[in-house]
């Protein structure tokens, strides 16, 4: 992997500091209006271009900013802190929708697509996962098959992805399609229009990440200019997991920032609620729930920024990846488990951080590679 770009302490701290006002000023008033409607406005991601928060870290030439993985990990802080994790899954979906055209694109390609996007101009996505399986990549059956004819030079495409973050709002789709024979050597990227004919959508319904738009993609005779073929015809299996890889690191951010919330949330209550005329805090039960849920957060956290620095030095840990991210998905549902039952009925209402978040924790261990898929891989890279 490319070693990521330099940024200094003071550039991480003063852009964050700008973040934790936005987040405050922008988000924390309307959060849970925008879940109850299963959406937020559209405007929201322009004010996140102008902010710098879409361009983080993504090459300055095409509209980006400095950017790490530690800064990545204190955007999923900050975000978390509205207790949804639709909204960081919405607003940032270009996170993984772009960086295969990043890492495989031409520079004509890289100049096209990713400027409006960073800018909040455009939305971008990322469709892999399939109605016949998700973290079976090897097998996907989204076909493309090249043919030139009076409409040019294109691929047509055909088959159907499924479980799409942003699939509904997406003006452009990078899609994971068979070009070639069967096996990882047989695939290719395309990026799809959203506008492209043949191609349709249809929204789902979750059970959390209630305002993330999510979908399922139908391509039918869908034909997709020869142009946005990105990198070599059936070589696009490493760009997909040049992918994971970070998606795997994003998730476990995710994961760590809302089990800190769901302690933080735990512990105020704890302090103000009354029961036989004594805090609840005085409870030992209470308290020793509260020291486990920190004792799981703290070296899940360490190990997180630990493999965030080896990632930005250029290493590929991916055994290391795959068990942090089951590591975090685990912390975090141990974490809104306890915050729930600490809050007793207002954990279990609507509208408190730690409900949303522990409807919301079982989708994080699933994104990315499902939890025994994340053994299984870590397993075989350690090369047992």
């Amino acid at each position: 992997m490319t070693p990521a770009p330099a940024i200094t302490d003071d550039e991480r701290a003063a852009f964050r500091a700008t973040l934790r006002r936005f987040v405050d000023r922008e988000l924390m008033p309307h959060i849970d209006a925008w879940e109850e409607a299963a959406e937020f406005p559209r405007d929201l991601y322009l004010r996140a271009g102008e902010l710098g928060l879409l361009g983080l870290g993504f090459p300055e030439a095409y509209g980006g900013s400095p950017g790490d993985s530690i800064s990545v990990i204190h955007t999923c802080e900050e975000l978390a802190r509205t207790g949804a994790g639709g909204l960081i899954a919405g607003l940032l979906s270009h996170g993984i929708g772009l960086p295969p055209i990043v890492n495989l694109g031409s520079d004509e390609q890289k100049q096209r697509l990713i400027p409006d996007v960073l800018a909040g101009r455009k939305i971008a996505a990322l469709a892999i996962s399939e109605p016949s399986g998700g973290s079976d990549v090897a097998n996907l059956r989204t076909t493309a098959r090249r043919a030139t004819d009076a409409g040019g030079d294109h691929f047509v495409v055909h088959g159907s992805k499924m479980f799409i973050t942003s699939g509904m709002r997406a003006d452009l789709i990078t899609v994971a399609v068979r070009t070639g024979g069967p096996g990882l050597g047989g695939i290719s990227l395309l990026v799809v229009d959203g506008d492209s004919p043949g191609l349709t959508r249809t929204p789902l319904k979750k059970m959390g990440w209630w305002c993330s738009d999510t979908a399922a993609l139908y391509f039918d005779e869908c034909r997709v200019p020869a142009r946005n073929l990105l990198g070599q015809q059936d070589h696009g299996f490493l760009g997909i997991m040049q992918n994971f890889n970070r998606e795997r690191l994003m998730l476990a951010a995710m994961a760590v920032a809302f089990a800190q919330v769901c302690y933080d949330d735990a512990l105020a209550w704890a302090r103000e609620r009354e029961t036989f005329g004594k805090p609840l805090i005085t409870r030992q039960v209470i308290r020793h729930k509260l020291v486990d849920m920190l004792t799981r957060i703290e070296p899940v956290r360490c190990w997180l920024y630990d493999l965030a620095r080896r990632v930005d030095a250029g290493e590929w840990p991916i055994a290391q990846l795959c068990m942090l991210k089951n590591a975090a998905t685990s912390c975090v549902e141990h974490c809104a488990r306890e915050g729930v039952q600490i809050l007793g009925g207002a954990g279990y209402m609507r509208g408190t951080r730690v409900e949303r978040i522990f409807r919301e924790t079982k989708v994080l261990a699933i994104g990315g590679g499902a939890e025994e898929i994340m053994k299984d891989l870590a397993s075989r890279q350690l090369g047992w």
